[in-house]
């Protein structure tokens, strides 16, 4: 196997970049239960993205595989999500039961965000036709590298169970489990610099 071309992503790669995550997170847990139905699915998830991790790609931390087979969406420290975006778009597009049970989640993922200075990864995903080639590893180890070069922290929220041994062989530690109502179970994961 070839080792993968991992480039950082330009404005111009964002419309891609962001529709390679759309793919992969189509039958992701979290992703679904908000918008269980496909058409809403498709038409809301890529403004999620774009509010939860879209600043990634103005800052120079939005990486995806050549040909993008997958993309990784990180955060540098001191760089937030749209907040104000998320919350109306959600408050638009959700039914009534997952706003308020997807809320409450929201607000237990932000009491397992370290306060300290962090590296923050929104999404990471693998287009579903290349999964299982290491493109995760390939963007997942060179995204770490400015974190233990600098002495950083890394987290993420995992939306899916299947996705944690991943972190886990990447050095991120499982904080604890956050399941509200109806709501699938997030698995907040920490990565302490190496």
């Amino acid at each position: 196997m070839t080792t993968p071309i991992i480039r950082t992503a330009t404005t111009s790669d964002e419309a891609p970049a962001i529709a390679v995550v759309v793919l992969a997170f189509s039958a992701d847990p979290a992703a679904r239960w908000t918008w269980p139905d496909p058409q809403q699915y498709l038409m809301h998830f890529p403004d999620f993205v774009k509010a939860l991790g879209g600043n990634a790609f103005a800052h120079g931390s939005a990486y995806y595989v050549d040909g993008y087979a997958g993309a990784a969406l990180w955060l540098p420290p001191e760089v937030r999500p749209d907040e104000d975006a998320l919350i109306t778009l959600l408050q638009r597009t959700g039914s009534a039961l997952v706003q308020k049970d997807l809320f409450a989640v929201f607000e237990q993922m932000g009491r397992y965000h370290p306060r300290e200075p962090h590296w923050y990864l929104p999404f990471i995903g693998i287009d579903p036709s290349q999964q299982g080639k290491g493109y995760g590893a390939a963007l997942m180890k060179h995204a770490l590298i400015p974190c233990d070069r600098d002495r950083t922290l890394a987290y993420l929220d995992s939306s899916n169970p299947k996705n944690v041994p991943l972190y886990e062989r990447h050095g991120f530690e499982l904080l604890g489990t956050i399941q509200v109502g109806t709501s699938p179970p997030i698995f907040p994961m920490l990565r302490k610099p190496r």
